[in-house]
């Protein structure tokens, strides 16, 4: 009859030490790649954020309407904000909107009617954030303003004449490292106002 051995006590410590060395360098290996590339993953992380917050802004741009007071559409215009009215949840009711960029980011500041008549003064609005990150400079304005002939709208004291809008988000994360800025972009024409 023949006798089954097991490891000795040596070839099992050298099997232990050779799986620990292993798994040291597999665990350093997988620490060194995710410090190297954690940078992009926070990148990519930053632009899918602000290309959602981009569409949701021009959606809600596309919408815009009379306020529930009569207000007309387009309230202000500046290069780094808008205000308009839409119905930016879909419940019926118009809102009152502003977008605008305050320290890199943007902001979705949306304020509901309420009384008899309807009155947006007096209430609380709500804010979102929509996009981190934002470092247009100011040679690129985030949003820019055209007229029914396509013309671009330079004064901020026309926004009875709007009837498109485009936004640019410049997204940098580390404005110190590479990759570079990332550029989105999008267009709205005013849908309640292509007739006017």
């Amino acid at each position: 009859m023949k006798t089954l051995h097991g490891f000795s006590l040596p070839e099992t410590l050298v099997v232990v030490a050779l799986v620990a060395t292993a798994g040291l360098a597999l665990n350093g290996a997988l620490a060194s790649f995710y410090q190297k590339n954690a940078y992009i993953f926070e990148s990519a992380s930053a632009v899918d954020i602000a290309q959602r917050g981009l569409s949701e802004s021009v959606t809600a741009l596309r919408e815009a309407s009379y306020g529930a007071d009569g207000s007309y559409p387009v309230e202000s215009i500046a290069t780094s904000s808008v205000t308009f009215y839409a119905d930016v949840d879909g419940n019926g009711a118009v809102e009152r909107v502003k977008l605008r960029l305050q320290s890199g980011t943007l902001y979705r500041v949306r304020t509901v009617a309420a009384g008899s008549p309807p009155s947006y003064s007096g209430q609380t609005p709500s804010t979102t954030t929509l996009a981190t990150n934002v470092s247009n400079a100011t040679s690129t304005p985030i949003f820019r303003y055209y007229d029914v002939d396509g013309s671009e709208i330079t004064s901020t004291t026309s926004p009875q004449n709007v009837r498109s809008v485009s936004v640019r988000l410049d997204i940098d994360l580390n404005p110190r490292r590479a990759p570079t800025i990332s550029t989105m972009s999008g267009a709205a024409t005013l849908r309640n106002l292509r007739d006017q």
